[in-house]
């Protein structure tokens, strides 16, 4: 689906900008649009890193070219294989002779957070965690930070005192977190919602609000119900918000014989994601050629890449 290309940001910006724009040149919020990169992101790779370097209008305006819009994307390329956005200049200036691991800081911030974590400092935690978003578009940061830690905790936790504490601590921080910056991007989008349903009746699913925040960096309005919903009302409310997609997201085993009820009445797409996609696996592949417009994700990435090329969001 190819969208419009996004010139709203060229209103009352003067004849300059907008002759620009005729000649081929993007604003930032296209290439944003075009790349997945916020212009928060994109103004601090330019001012602190030197990654990009705009054309400017005579007013500061910032122009890109399809240049710009390719550098971006390589940037893009180099983040998703770890490395920190502070090693990435050299390897775009610097032609790449060999294919040994690069190091990276990934490593290092993960371990700022445990140490956040682990001594209940939120305001360390908060801090660490806003810097990574000021530089990391979402997906890279899930990938490459917020997944790996989530992970090394959950492994920290087994049989550990203290687990519950930290656990609490973290999952209520991150749920207020993202659930913020979901409830300001909802304010400024009038679209159909997608509907995401914690189904694993786990309270404060972090895989949850991770997705819905992934989602919603795409422009794209979610509603989160944070506890499961039983046959029939689900469908009640997805009437009711006028969804554009339902994700149901399950980190245990699902009641699969009650399935066809739960999604009774459903016409949008449905996803379900989580590690109970991996429990599932034979039952619920055989349930996506019995059920219309049923999907299946492992994890919120795998889940946010296929609402995309689903066409969802």
């Amino acid at each position: 689906m190819t969208n419009p290309l996004d010139t709203s940001a060229s209103e009352d910006l003067g004849d300059d900008f907008k002759k620009a724009l005729d000649e081929g040149w993007l604003p930032i919020r296209e290439v944003a649009r075009q790349t997945g990169v916020n212009a928060v992101t994109l103004r601090a790779w330019e001012r602190r890193y030197g990654l990009i370097v705009p054309q400017r209008t005579p007013k500061g305006h910032r122009l890109f070219s399809a240049e710009h819009v390719q550098r971006i994307l390589t940037i893009l390329t180099w983040l998703n294989r770890g490395v920190a956005v502070s090693q990435v200049k050299q390897l775009l200036d610097t032609p790449q002779v060999t294919s040994e691991p690069i190091e990276n800081d990934w490593h290092v911030l993960r371990q700022t957070l445990l140490l956040a974590v682990t001594g209940l400092n939120e305001r360390a935690l908060d801090d660490a965690v806003n810097q990574a978003m000021a530089l990391y578009p979402p997906r890279t940061l899930c990938e490459q930070l917020l997944l790996p830690l989530l992970k090394e905790l959950e492994q920290r936790w087994q049989g550990q005192f203290g687990a519950q504490m930290e656990r609490g601590f973290l999952y209520s921080w991150l749920r207020s977190k993202f659930g913020a910056r979901i409830y300001h991007n909802n304010r400024q989008l009038r679209s159909a919602p997608v509907l995401l349903v914690n189904q694993s009746d786990l309270p404060l699913e972090p895989h949850l609000w991770l997705t819905a925040w992934l989602i919603s960096s795409a422009d794209c309005p979610v509603e989160v119900f944070d506890w499961p919903l039983p046959n029939g009302e689900l469908a009640l409310a997805v009437e009711h918000l006028q969804a554009r997609g339902v994700l149901l997201y399950s980190s245990k085993a699902m009641n699969l014989g009650q399935l066809p009820k739960l999604l009774n009445g459903i016409g949008c797409p449905k996803l379900i994601a989580g590690p109970t996609v991996c429990i599932h696996h034979v039952e619920l592949s055989a349930k996506t050629s019995g059920i219309p417009e049923l999907f299946l994700a492992e994890d919120p990435l795998s889940a946010h890449q296929e609402l995309v090329l689903r066409g969802v969001i």
